[in-house]
């Protein structure tokens, strides 16, 4: 950015990363111009940053003398387009990770439009928390419980069918060498964690996704990563890809627990995109 020349024709110039550059997060105008000026045609093609208005992803096409859409941003929008403009229904959303604070728009926009919601990780930790079932030591959001509740009242005024969990796995700290055990809601101790759904709740939302034409999945399901509280997210990964309907899976984590089941050639469509695949999905 700092030459005083343009690159020759034919040249490829690999950037640093851009978030070095002072002003890139402020989607600074000088420094959009600066990057425009290295170009003829200015092509988007990163997704999964498209939400963010910074100088290299939004101020740059305003600049640039031309700019267009690359390959893989179409086949991202084009995806997730099928999926929610038109979709063959049941379409059907399974949402996991850690906050619903992150996650709460995304979940209100899915009441909208989904015919089933699946929820877990420590999003299902929350809303269980709301609702006065223990928790123990799990990761949940005590300060989003107004949120949470104000979300399970929309849910029971929808339309959607959400499968309540009826069972959970639970361990200790520290959670790679700790044992799985099985709980009913009501019978979390104080002194354990959730860290995975259940066998018979698994098994609920397996029927779910049987019946599903279209899935979209974001969010782990409990601590996949640890082998013996992997085996709600496999169950449900399987089941999607089981269920002959069209599936997308955006998020780093779904991503990764699909390569660790041997599952992502079995998908629709990996979105390479996190914040990007859920406001595009919140519209």
């Amino acid at each position: 950015v700092g030459r005083e020349s343009p690159p020759p024709p034919g040249a490829i110039v690999l950037f640093e990363n851009v978030r070095f550059l002072r002003g890139e997060r402020e989607d600074d105008p000088v420094l959009a111009e600066r990057l425009a000026s290295l170009c003829d045609l200015f092509v988007m093609d990163a997704f999964a940053t498209a939400h963010r208005a910074e100088a290299s992803t939004h101020g740059v096409i305003l600049k640039a003398p031309k700019a267009c859409a690359g390959p893989l941003l179409i086949q991202e929008v084009e995806a997730l387009t099928r999926a929610l403009t038109a979709p063959e229904r049941p379409l059907v959303a399974v949402v996991g990770g850690a906050k619903v604070s992150t996650k709460i728009e995304l979940l209100n926009a899915l009441l909208t439009q989904v015919d089933g919601l699946i929820l877990g990780g420590g999003i299902l930790n929350t809303l269980l928390l709301a609702q006065g079932f223990p928790v123990g030591q799990s990761l949940c959001e005590p300060d989003a419980l107004d949120t949470a509740r104000s979300f399970l009242a929309a849910a029971r005024a929808s339309q959607v069918e959400i499968p309540a969990p009826v069972d959970l796995v639970v361990g200790h700290l520290p959670i790679a060498t700790s044992e799985a055990d099985i709980r009913t809601l009501d019978k979390v101790a104080a002194d354990e964690m959730i860290l995975d759904i259940g066998p018979l709740t698994a098994a609920h939302y397996e029927a779910l996704l049987r019946s599903a034409k279209t899935i979209l999945w974001n969010g782990p399901l409990g601590v996949f990563e640890c082998d013996q509280f992997a085996q709600g997210t496999r169950r449900v990964a399987e089941a999607i890809t089981r269920s002959g309907a069209f599936t997308i899976v955006g998020g780093g984590d779904s991503l990764a627990a699909l390569d660790k089941f041997q599952l992502a050639d079995r998908i629709s469509y990996r979105s390479t995109a996190g914040g990007a695949f859920l406001e595009f999905v919140e519209g």
